[in-house]
């Protein structure tokens, strides 16, 4: 049931979500020219480094005092707020500060679960985390891999396929079963949790393009707190990914 439990948490359903709510935000701009506050990519960044803060600070406290309830609260309040960024992003500005503070719950709880049962796991997990981030910065930024509109349309529907997935397996481990390999540490086990970690990667592209995008296109002021807001869902699903990627490789020693 642990096992069960720890692998339900890397849920990849925000970085789909994000993706599709930045149409909703156009029929703001106009607005947000008039008043001449629009975005920037240094204010995308700055409120990207404060969700960061806030997020580490709350996993430092789940994470020395471990909860299934902060665990599952944290989870489905997160849940909850992502729904109304989607549908409000003007409300961005006090939505992400309180996504970050409870994902942070889920992000602390779970790695003191890991770090239970596999000794330096999550030292890895966050340089690996980290490592990831900083090679695809270095990879948009030098165009290597170019955001057009066919790479976001693939990244998003590779994206969506798995969340379709994870739901399946959700649903039948209600029932007490789950998908064969998903979960498991063997070879196959290990290559899909592979590919998913390298669509989560390749999730931190679209956010950075959103970020030069929503300067370009002066977006209203609160899409830098809804672009942030993206950054951190993908990081967190990121993390989580490597997180079980690394169980699985510890389990077959």
């Amino acid at each position: 049931m642990l096992k069960k439990s720890l692998n339900k948490s890397s849920n990849p359903f925000f970085a789909g979500n994000r993706i599709a709510a930045a149409q909703t935000a156009n029929a703001d701009y106009s607005q947000a020219a008039e008043s001449q506050e629009v975005m920037t990519v240094q204010g995308a960044v700055n409120k990207s480094i404060m969700l960061g803060v806030l997020l580490v600070a709350t996993a430092l406290v789940s994470f020395n005092f471990p909860n299934p309830l902060l665990i599952w609260g944290g989870l489905i309040g997160g849940l909850i707020l992502v729904f109304v960024a989607v549908f409000k992003p003007q409300h961005s500005g006090k939505i992400a500060p309180a996504y970050a503070v409870l994902q942070g719950l889920v992000v602390g709880g779970i790695s003191a679960l890991y770090g239970a049962m596999y000794d330096g796991i999550i030292f890895q997990a966050i340089s690996l985390t980290m490592a990831v981030f900083f090679i695809m910065l270095f990879i948009y930024k030098t165009g290597i891999i170019k955001v057009t509109q066919k790479f976001r349309a693939g990244v998003v529907m590779a994206t969506g396929a798995i969340l379709v997935v994870y739901v399946i397996n959700f649903v039948m481990n209600l029932f007490g079963s789950g998908l064969p390999y998903l979960h498991e540490g063997g070879t196959v086990g290990i290559l899909i949790s592979l590919v998913i970690v390298g669509v989560a990667a390749l999730n931190l592209l679209l956010d950075f393009d959103n970020f030069d995008k929503g300067e370009e296109a002066k977006a209203p002021i609160h899409m830098e707190w809804f672009a942030a807001m993206g950054l951190i869902i993908t990081l967190v699903w990121l993390y989580l990914e490597i997180l079980r990627l690394l169980a699985m490789l510890y389990g077959r020693d």
